[in-house]
């Protein structure tokens, strides 16, 4: 599990709606310590005895994790079967990261909570078989919106959030051939609708609209079963 801002109720129905319960999870990966990625996670490991890992930085902003484990965000590591690679990203937290997971040479990056794309970003989001990306807000929407000055200026700041564009920037840096699915994630309810990120992004990259997945915020994303290749059965389950 990558992150966790909902009561233990609500996880509870999520996880039932994908077939699984609390104690099928082994491990929650923290990004950073914003409550809305981590305001479930000591409630949700204590209940289930899960441990929970996170960066140096980010651990010393939830010391109230009692399972708490500390990765190094410049190494890889092992983790449930998962080669995991931690990406330091750029947003306003003490040492966020983003992830990599590798499993039977299949490749998913997951890139959300980002304020502006890093080389290192390119770099490690390449030919990737499925990337999990945000595309947070429409910057005219966000500037005409209800928000007050000061979260527009941080939601739109360097250590903020991806717009549209800026997502849309960051893919056409990529190698796309390889992807399998690309799903569009942390879509604003009030800065953004699912119908512009899929209108954008889909003429941007030139794919079938169809193609792309946007998580609804409600219902989450059902399973996602990468193949290696045609003739293989070896599969990565996201």
């Amino acid at each position: 599990m990558v992150d966790n801002g909902f009561s233990i109720k609500e996880t509870d129905k999520r996880l039932e709606r994908l077939g699984l319960v609390g104690n099928d999870i082994t491990a929650i990966l923290v990004t950073h310590e914003h409550n809305d990625h981590v305001g479930g996670v000591a409630r949700y490991a204590r209940r289930y005895d899960i441990p929970v890992w996170a960066s140096h930085g980010t651990g010393a902003m939830i010391k109230e994790i009692k399972s708490l484990q500390c990765f190094n965000s410049h190494k890889t590591f092992n983790l449930g079967g998962f080669l995991i690679e931690p990406v330091l990203v750029p947003h306003d937290a003490r040492e966020p990261t983003q992830f990599i997971f590798k499993a039977n040479d299949l490749k998913f990056g997951v890139m959300t909570d980002v304020g502006s794309i890093t080389q290192h970003m390119v770099d490690v989001l390449m030919d990737c078989d499925a990337l999990l990306l945000e595309c947070n807000y429409d910057r005219e929407m966000l500037l005409n919106g209800v928000y007050p000055e000061s979260l527009k200026r941080r939601v739109m700041g360097d250590w903020g959030h991806l717009d549209n564009r800026q997502a849309i920037e960051l893919l056409e840096r990529l190698n796309v051939d390889n992807l399998q699915y690309l799903v569009l994630a942390h879509v604003s309810e009030k800065n953004n609708s699912h119908d512009l990120v899929l209108d954008s992004v889909s003429r941007a990259i030139q794919c079938d609209r169809a193609w792309l997945d946007v998580i609804d915020q409600e219902q989450g994303l059902a399973w996602r079963n990468l193949t290696t290749n045609i003739k293989s059965n070896e599969t990565l389950h996201a």
